[in-house]
């Protein structure tokens, strides 16, 4: 890597209360400015992952160093499979949650407040509740409440995987339009190879229980990525690579 890592990931292992080892050794290093994406079966450990690179779970054994800029309490952004959003709170107490509770002025949350409901397409929402929005909506409010704080790191698990496929593509599109504008850096969980293909600078490929990294390929399609790319050849040839490196990691 060019620049020290923002995250090195040293021999990582999860074991549970249960008995259930749902990592076994994860090596791996994520680059600032990148969108990784950890692709794998479910159940392989990809959440569990994610959870501890968040500081949200403890490993087991191991070692993770976070670089420095992601000391401070927003230096990371999270979204969910869910959006868990505050049903009685309106969009904009949603976006708005995080600065809310670092004490940040008035008039700073209204500004930033503004600009991420722009960039995630829901001008002239703030005032909606979650009831009267599309499940792709409430995701777009949950990466607008992570990305308000201007986190260095954005950690995504399964954001869109319980959309319809068009609502999807569409987030895809935009998830990239954003980072691309921001560059923050992003580690997106999948187990679709179609969106990890689409989304992603470099794919780290998973085992199943107990996870670890089997495989890592960088992705050699170029920007902008547009919907136009996912009929193209060179696209297809990608997924396809992604495909043989899922199913050899996933065994017989």
């Amino acid at each position: 890597m060019a620049e020290p890592a923002l995250v090195e990931i040293r021999g990582i292992g999860k074991l549970f209360g249960t008995g259930t080892t749902a990592l076994g050794g994860v090596d791996l290093m994520v680059a600032p400015g990148e969108f990784l994406s950890i692709l794998g079966p479910s159940g392989c450990g990809k959440s569990t992952l994610l959870r501890i690179v968040a500081g949200l779970s403890g490993a087991t054994s191991g070692t993770i160093r976070r670089a420095h800029e992601l000391a401070g309490r927003t230096a990371i952004g999270y979204v969910f499979q869910d959006p868990t959003l505050m049903p009685w709170a309106d969009v904009a107490r949603n976006v708005a949650l995080p600065l809310a509770l670092s004490g940040v002025a008035t008039a700073v949350i209204n500004d930033r407040l503004a600009s991420v409901l722009a960039q995630v397409g829901l001008d002239g929402f703030s005032g909606a509740y979650p009831r009267a929005l599309s499940g792709g909506m409430r995701m777009r409010v949950a990466i607008a409440r992570a990305l308000i704080a201007k986190p260095r790191l954005l950690l995504m698990d399964e954001p869109f995987a319980a959309l319809d496929e068009i609502t999807r593509f569409r987030l895809n599109e935009d998830l990239l339009a954003l980072w691309q504008a921001e560059r923050f850096t992003v580690v997106f969980v999948t187990h679709s190879v179609f969106e990890a293909a689409f989304l992603s600078t470099r794919v780290a490929v998973m085992t199943g229980r107990p996870g670890r990294i089997a495989e890592e390929c960088v992705v050699p399609l170029s920007h902008p990525r547009e919907a136009a790319l996912r009929t193209s050849a060179e696209y297809g040839a990608f997924c396809r690579r992604l495909s043989d490196a899922l199913a050899r990691a996933s065994g017989p």
